[in-house]
């Protein structure tokens, strides 16, 4: 007999290197003996919501599973638009999403095939490589600079901020020790933007962040606060996602030759077999909420300041919506949660797409034989 799973375990379960490397056990274990449920951490109460249907409902009402009031804990100011509800995520949202329509991010596909290919050119002719160092962290770094006007010479800064805001050098379960950590990272990141803003506010161009800094609503500039919102926000958004899901489709196909043998002989799969990998894999295994107003969900009532983890990662696996336990590049529908969703949809997502496909075709076009060398071991955070 399988001893039920305690809430408190299923957090810690969750949060463990080992559900990292293979989470879906866990997944399952919390969907189905507390698809909601109450526990602790850090000495806060949080409820695991896990459940597709559950998560998606949670997504569609920030009225009581609310972005607003710092959940993220990562800056001096609130990430905007994500740690806004509506009526406010909405003005800032809209102005942002004007600079990421599909249009607008397929006109970069030839930057991007361009970048993957020196990226491959590079490490073909050695046979092996380091491909988070070398091909997964360099690609979106270079196309993100290049958008916001950014100096490639300060990429190795942006890659410590990014990594002390989203994973701290801490042990696991130090929350205080990693909050310190990302509340010296936000200063040290605010500070450099400042400079950025007023550069741009000074001597105006095309790029992104200063197209942004010379933006309005309601006919009225952003204010500095708000500039700064935006630009960690995108800094994070910008370095970590893509590089985190390249790693994760690249250790899954390099571990399982039959699929990545479909994409060697059918590219035109490619754009369904991202969406089947960011479903399987979720790489951002969870979105944090916390309750705004009291509400029951699966038997469990959920208390107003009550914080709140939604796990897209099991309910991307969740048996409603997606019955079998396998991975199929030909799924359709597939209505994954990968990217968030309703009215907090990622603003990168065609961007993310968009550099995903390009790196799996030619990565397959150039070297469709490749895996993992015998005696590494791969960790993921």
């Amino acid at each position: 007999m399988t001893e039920t799973l305690d809430p408190g375990a299923a957090a810690d379960e969750l949060f463990l290197p080992a559900a990292a490397t293979d989470p879906h056990p866990v997944y399952r274990r919390i969907r189905q003996e507390c698809p909601v449920a109450r526990t602790d951490m850090g000495g806060s109460a949080v409820v695991l919501v896990s459940r597709y249907e559950d998560v998606n409902w949670a997504l569609r009402h920030p009225e009581y599973f609310t972005s607003a009031g710092g959940n993220l804990q990562l800056g001096e100011q609130p990430l905007i638009p994500l740690e806004f509800d509506p009526p406010e995520h909405t003005k800032y949202r809209r102005l942002l999403s004007s600079q990421f329509v599909p249009r607008a991010i397929q006109t970069l596909e030839p930057e991007v095939r361009r970048i993957v290919r020196g990226l491959i050119d590079a490490v073909a002719p050695r046979g092996s490589c380091d491909f988070h160092e070398e091909i997964a962290t360099p690609l979106p770094s270079e196309m993100f600079l290049a958008l916001m006007g950014l100096p490639m010479v300060d990429l190795p800064l942006f890659l410590r901020w990014r990594d002390e805001s989203i994973r701290p050098d801490v042990e696991p379960g130090d929350f205080e020790g990693a909050q310190r950590i990302r509340a010296q990272t936000a200063r040290e990141i605010s500070e450099y933007f400042r400079v950025a803003i007023a550069q741009c506010k000074e001597a105006p161009t095309d790029t992104l962040l200063s197209r942004i800094v010379h933006s309005t609503i309601d006919d009225e500039p952003l204010s500095e606060a708000e500039l700064l919102g935006i630009s960690h926000l995108l800094l994070l958004g910008g370095l970590d996602t893509v590089t985190a899901t390249l790693d994760c489709m690249v250790a899954f196909l390099a571990t399982h030759p039959e699929h990545r043998r479909q994409l060697v002989d059918d590219p035109s799969i490619t754009p369904g077999a991202v969406e089947e990998l960011l479903r399987w894999l979720t790489p951002v295994m969870v979105i944090p909420r916390s309750i705004k107003q009291d509400v029951e969900m699966g038997g469990v009532e959920l208390r107003s300041g009550d914080g709140v983890m939604l796990v897209i990662g099991a309910a991307n696996d969740d048996e409603s919506e997606f019955p079998d336990h396998t991975v199929d590049f030909s799924r359709r529908p597939n209505r994954h949660v990968a990217f968030g969703g309703s009215n907090h949809s990622c603003l990168g997502i065609h961007l993310a797409r968009l550099e995903l496909r390009v790196t799996l075709e030619e990565l397959h076009r150039r070297i469709p034989d490749y895996r993992i060398p015998d005696g590494v071991e791969i960790e993921f955070s």
